[in-house]
C-alpha cells in the first residue's frame, strides 16, 4: 500500500485513472523541448513532462520542468483537473518532482474517477503551463491596464520615521538543536541589531525568514535545498535580509534579532504541517536563550551583551512566508503548550508575545491564534504564496474567542513576495535571487510586470514593509493607539511608505456585534455563498472567474462548511439584499457600521446604501458608501475586501434600539454590478487590552499499523485535547480515494475522547498499497488547533508479486503486431504496473526503427516523431507500462508494426523490466520480438 497522506490522496494507478489502454508508453526525444502539461491523450499516455517510474511500493508519478522551480513557501501540488492528487517531493535540481502513488485500500471498494488532465499548482498558480491569455470576462474589471488606488490622507503619526537612537549590529552562533522528525540538527544562528545608548530593558522583536534555497555555490547561479550544505557551497544568509527593518525598530528603542532557519527549510518537505511546529520550536528555543540571558547577562554572547537588555514581557514576532506560519504557531505554543512528543521545549514560557507580523504567510493549518493581535501583510503581486492565503489570519479568528485582539490585513499594491527580504532580492542578495512574480515578455501583466504604474521597486517595497512592521510594533507592543488608523481599515497612510498604495481592513479590537455569513443567517435578495465548494451554483466565485480571492483560499478539502459570504448581483439600482442573523445583534456603543466588502478588481463607482432594522421593526437608512476594486489581473488574488464605514448617527436619530438589531439591508445605488459582503460590525476607535482565554487545544496524531494477514482490527486516530474549558471544532474525515471530506461539529474537552474516528483494517495475504485514513481539524469556537492533520496509515505487509513474460507472437511478419503476456505470480488487491524500458538488441543486430511501428501509435503514446528514422532504443526514457488490473494474474502487451516496400533483414526489439528506480533490472524478464520482411 503506497503511503498516502495528502501530502495526499496520492495517485497510484494514474494510468488506470486516466482510462489507460493496456499499454502506456512515455518517451522523450533526446534534446526535444518539453511542452507544458495539458490533457492526457485519448490513448491514456501521460502528457509531455510526465512519467511513471518504479514498481510496486516504489511507484512514482514524476513531473519534470523545463526550468528549475525556485524553492519557495507555497506547497507544490499535483492535480488531476480540480482533484488534489498529492504533494510531490522535489529533486535537488528543482526540475524533478516525484509523488509516491497510492490508491484505495485493500478492500477495493469504489471506482476511481476518470481524470481529465494533470496539472502542477502552487497556491492556486499553474507551474506546468504559462498563464492563459484569457479574454477578460464581462464586468470582471480586468482591463489591459490598471490604475493605482488613490492616495489616502496622511496619519498623524508616521512609524516609518527613524527614532533617536543609533544602532549597533552583531551576530551569534550557538550549538545546533535537534527537532522531532528532523534527522539533521538545526542551526542556532542570528543577527542582533540594538539601540546604542538606550537605557533600561527594551522590547524584543524576533524575525523569522521563510522557505528559500538553503545553500549556494559562490560565483555561480547554483542553489540547492540541501541541509547540511554540501562541500563547496555556503548557507544562504536569509536571516540577514531584514536588517533594514531591524535598524528602523532599533532606532526607535527595540532590541531585534533575526534567526536562521535553513536547517528547517532543508528538511520540512516530509513534515505533515510543512514545518510549522519545527519553526515554532526554533523560535522558542531562541526566546528561551534570551530569557536565560536576561536573568544571567554574563552568559550571553557578545552581540547580545552589547545591546540593551531585552524585556521578555514585551515580544513582537515577525515572520515571512512559512516563517509567518511558524511565528503564529510559536505564539500559540507559548500560550497553549504542544505535546511533548512534538516539541523539545518543556515548561511554561518565560516570555509574553504581544503581537505578530506575518508577511506573505502560508497558513496550511488555517489555525490562527485568536487572542494574540496580528498584522498580516499581503503582497498584491505575490508570485510564491500567490493565493494570499494569509488572509485567513484575519477571517479565521472571527467567533473563535472573545474578539478583543485586533487582526489586521495590510494589502500592499504592487509588492512581490521576495523583496521584503534583501537576501532574496536581485542586486542586493549575497546568493542568487529573483523576482518571484514571473514576468513573461510577450504576456506582460498589467499590474505586476516591472515598470507598470502599479508595480513597486524593491526599495519602495522594502521601505513600505519596514514602515508597517514598525506600525504593528508601536500599536501592539508600545500601546500607541495613534498608529491604529494605519492598520484597522480607517483609511490613512504612513508617508514613509510612499509611493506604495497600502490598503487595510481588520476584525476584532473595539468592534461589537457582527453580521457574519459564517453563522446561522438568512439572506434574501442576494445569495449566501460558500467560500470553498466545487459546485458553481454554491461557490462564491464561479469557475469562470479570472483571478482569485484571498478570502476563499482553499484548504485541504474540496468543500468546506461554515466559510461563507453574501453575494450581491444587480442589473439596476435599488434591488436590496437583506441579511438577518438568527438572533439580534448588539451595536450598542459603536460609532460606525464597518463593512468589509469587495467588488471585481479595477472596477470603480460601486455605491451601496446601508440600512438597519431593530427588533421592534424600526428602520433607519445609515448612508451610502463607495467601494472600488483593487488593481488586479488574472494572475493576482485581487478579489479582496475594502473596509467601508457609515455613521450610526441616523440610527440614533430614528430611535433604533442598537442593542437588538435584526436586519442589515444593502441596496445598490449604482446602475449594475456585483459585490460580496464578508461581514459587518459596530466600530468605535480604540484598542482594548487583550487577555488570552483559557482554551482547549487539539492535536491530531498519526498511528501507523500493519495490515496483517487475517481478521479485522479496529484502530482509532490518536487525538490529544489539552488546556482548559470546552470548545467546538470542525472535524473532516477524508476519503482515502477521492480526498472528499465528511465533516461534523464536535465539542471537545481536555482529556476527553470527543473526537473518535475508528478505522477498520481487514488483513489478507494479497499485495496492496499503503492506505492513509486522514482527518483534519479546524477551530470553530473557544478552541485552538495545533497539529491539524493526522490519521491512521495502514502499511501493506505482503510481498509484491513477481513478474514473468510469456511470448505470444514474437516472430511476426511486418504489418502484424508483436504480442506478449505479462504474468504475476499472485493476484493483487490493486492495479499493478510492470514497466519495461527499451534496450539495445543483444548482440547488436538490426533493430526495429521508428518507421517500423505505427506512426500514430508512436506519436500519441511517446510524443516522438518517426522522422528521422532511428532505432527505437534511441528514444530516451521509452517505457512500456502494462497495467494489470486488481484481482487479475496477467495482461497482454501489443506493439503494432507496419508493412513497407523496402527489402530488409529481420529486425528485433528488446524491452527489459525496470526496478523500483525505473532502471533496467539486469537479468530480469524481457519483451523480445523480431519482425520479418514481407516482400
Amino acid at each position: 500500500m503506497i503511503r498516502a497522506r495528502r501530502t495526499g490522496v496520492t495517485a497510484v494507478a494514474v494510468l488506470a485513472l486516466l482510462g489507460a489502454a493496456p499499454v502506456a508508453a512515455q518517451a522523450r526525444q533526446s534534446g526535444e523541448p518539453r511542452t507544458p502539461a495539458a490533457t492526457a491523450d485519448r490513448h491514456g499516455g501521460l502528457p509531455p513532462g510526465w512519467s511513471l517510474t518504479g514498481k510496486g511500493t516504489g511507484r512514482q508519478l514524476v513531473w519534470r520542468s523545463d526550468t528549475p522551480v525556485p524553492m519557495g513557501d507555497a506547497r507544490v501540488e499535483f492535480y488531476a483537473g480540480d482533484r488534489l492528487l498529492g504533494r510531490p517531493v522535489p529533486g535537488g535540481d528543482g526540475r524533478v518532482f516525484r509523488l509516491g502513488l497510492d490508491r484505495l485500500g485493500p478492500d477495493g471498494a469504489g471506482v476511481a474517477p476518470r481524470l481529465d488532465d494533470l496539472q502542477v499548482r502552487a497556491a492556486g498558480r499553474r507551474l506546468d503551463a504559462p498563464p492563459a491569455a484569457a479574454p477578460h470576462a464581462p464586468g470582471s474589471g480586468l482591463a489591459a491596464g490598471a490604475t493605482p488606488p488613490a492616495p489616502l490622507p496622511a496619519n498623524g503619526v508616521d512609524p516609518g520615521k527613524p527614532g533617536p537612537y543609533r544602532t549597533l549590529t552583531g551576530e551569534y552562533t550557538l550549538n545546533s538543536v535537534r527537532l522531532p522528525g528532523f534527522p539533521a540538527p538545526v542551526e542556532m544562528r542570528a543577527v542582533v541589531v540594538g539601540a546604542r545608548g538606550a537605557t533600561g530593558r527594551r522590547p524584543l522583536a524576533l524575525f523569522l525568514h521563510g522557505r528559500h534555497a538553503t545553500c549556494y555555490k559562490p560565483h555561480t547561479d547554483e542553489v540547492t535545498g540541501d541541509w547540511p550544505c554540501p562541500a563547496g557551497t555556503r548557507p544562504v544568509p536569509s536571516y540577514r535580509g531584514y536588517l533594514q527593518d531591524q535598524q528602523l525598530l532599533a532606532s526607535q528603542g527595540y532590541v531585534t534579532v533575526s534567526i536562521s532557519a535553513n536547517g528547517v527549510n532543508g528538511q520540512d518537505s516530509a513534515a505533515e504541517d510543512g514545518g510549522a511546529q519545527a519553526r515554532s520550536s526554533l523560535v522558542r528555543a531562541h526566546l528561551a536563550r534570551w530569557a536565560g540571558w536576561a536573568a544571567h547577562p554574563a552568559t550571553a554572547p557578545g552581540a547580545v551583551r552589547k545591546a540593551p537588555p531585552a524585556d521578555l514581557s514585551r515580544v513582537l514576532l515577525v515572520g515571512h512566508s512559512r516563517g509567518g506560519e511558524g511565528v503564529n504557531r510559536a505564539a500559540m505554543d507559548s500560550l497553549y503548550p504542544p505535546p511533548a512528543s512534538q516539541d523539545p521545549l518543556h515548561g511554561p514560557a518565560r516570555w509574553n508575545i504581544k503581537g505578530t507580523v506575518l508577511i506573505g504567510p502560508t497558513v496550511f493549518g488555517q489555525n490562527p491564534v485568536a487572542d494574540v493581535p496580528s498584522t498580516t501583510i499581503l503582497p498584491g503581486c505575490d508570485g510564491d504564496v500567490s493565493d494570499l492565503q494569509g488572509e485567513v489570519y484575519v477571517d479565521g479568528t472571527r467567533g473563535v474567542s472573545g474578539g478583543a485582539a485586533l487582526h489586521s490585513a495590510v494589502y500592499v499594491t504592487g509588492a512581490d513576495h521576495n523583496f521584503f527580504n534583501t537576501e532574496w532580492t536581485p542586486g542586493k542578495a549575497e546568493a542568487p535571487a529573483e523576482d518571484d512574480f514571473y514576468d513573461i515578455p510577450d504576456q506582460r501583466d498589467p499590474v505586476c510586470s516591472p515598470g507598470t504604474r502599479t508595480r513597486l521597486t524593491a526599495d519602495q517595497q522594502h521601505r513600505a514593509g519596514a514602515t508597517y512592521i514598525a506600525a504593528a510594533a508601536r500599536l501592539f507592543v508600545a500601546g500607541d493607539d495613534r498608529v491604529r488608523p494605519l492598520l484597522d481599515g480607517s483609511g490613512f497612510r504612513a508617508p514613509s511608505a510612499d509611493p506604495a498604495r497600502v490598503l487595510t481592513h481588520a476584525v476584532g479590537a473595539a468592534r461589537t456585534g457582527g453580521f457574519l455569513p459564517d453563522g446561522p443567517v438568512t439572506v434574501t435578495g442576494g445569495r449566501l455563498c460558500s467560500a470553498v465548494d466545487p459546485r458553481p451554483s454554491v461557490a462564491c466565485l464561479g469557475s469562470g472567474t479570472t483571478g482569485l480571492s484571498p478570502h476563499f483560499a482553499q484548504w485541504e478539502t474540496p468543500r468546506e462548511t461554515g466559510r461563507r459570504a453574501v453575494a450581491l448581483r444587480w442589473t439596476a439600482a435599488g434591488s436590496a439584499t437583506r441579511i438577518r442573523p438568527s438572533a439580534p445583534v448588539s451595536l450598542a456603543g459603536a460609532k460606525d457600521l464597518a463593512l468589509r466588502v469587495f467588488v471585481p478588481p479595477n472596477t470603480t463607482g460601486t455605491r451601496l446604501e446601508a440600512a438597519l432594522t431593530d427588533a421592534s421593526g424600526r428602520r433607519a437608512v445609515l448612508g451610502t458608501a463607495g467601494v472600488d476594486g483593487v488593481p488586479g489581473s488574472e494572475r493576482t488574488a485581487s478579489y479582496w475586501a475594502r473596509e467601508v464605514r457609515v455613521p450610526l448617527t441616523a440610527a440614533a436619530r430614528a430611535g433604533l434600539d442598537l442593542r437588538r438589531v435584526t436586519t442589515l439591508e444593502l441596496t445598490p445605488r449604482s446602475r449594475s454590478g456585483s459585490a460580496w459582503l464578508m461581514d459587518a460590525w459596530g466600530w468605535r476607535p480604540g484598542t482594548p487590552a487583550v487577555r488570552a482565554a483559557a482554551l482547549p487545544r487539539v492535536d491530531v496524531g498519526r498511528l501507523t499499523v500493519k495490515e496483517g494477514d487475517s481478521g479485522v482490527r479496529t484502530y482509532r486516530v490518536p487525538v490529544r485535547v489539552s488546556g482548559h474549558g470546552s470548545g467546538q471544532v470542525r472535524l473532516y474525515v477524508l476519503d482515502p480515494l477521492t480526498g472528499a471530506g465528511k465533516d461534523r461539529l464536535v465539542t471537545v474537552r481536555p482529556g476527553g475522547h470527543d473526537i473518535d474516528v475508528p478505522v477498520r483494517v481487514a488483513g489478507n495475504t494479497r499485495f496492496g498499497y499503503d492506505v492513509s485514513h486522514d482527518v483534519i481539524v479546524k477551530a470553530v469556537h473557544h478552541s485552538v488547533i495545533g497539529a491539524y492533520r493526522g490519521g491512521v496509515t495502514v502499511e501493506n505487509d505482503d510481498p509484491r508479486p513477481t513478474v514473468t513474460v510469456t511470448p505470444l507472437a514474437t516472430r511476426v511478419t511486418e504489418g502484424q503486431p508483436l504480442k506478449w503476456r505479462v504474468n504475476l505470480s499472485a493476484a493483487a488487491d490493486v492495479d499493478l504496473f510492470p514497466s519495461f524500458v527499451v534496450r539495445p538488441v543483444a548482440g547488436g543486430g538490426p533493430e526495429l526503427s521508428t518507421k517500423d511501428v505505427d506512426a500514430t501509435w508512436l506519436r500519441e503514446n511517446t510524443g516522438a516523431s518517426p522522422d528521422p528514422e532511428r532505432p527505437l532504443s534511441s528514444i530516451e526514457d521509452f517505457i512500456l507500462t502494462v497495467p494489470v488490473p486488481a484481482g487479475r494474474l496477467s495482461a497482454e502487451v501489443t506493439l503494432p508494426t507496419v508493412r513497407d516496400s523496402v527489402k530488409e533483414q529481420p529486425e528485433s526489439v528488446r524491452f527489459q523490466l525496470t526496478d523500483d528506480g525505473g532502471r533496467p533490472q539486469e537479468g530480469g524478464p524481457e519483451l523480445n520480438g523480431t519482425v520479418l520482411d514481407a516482400s
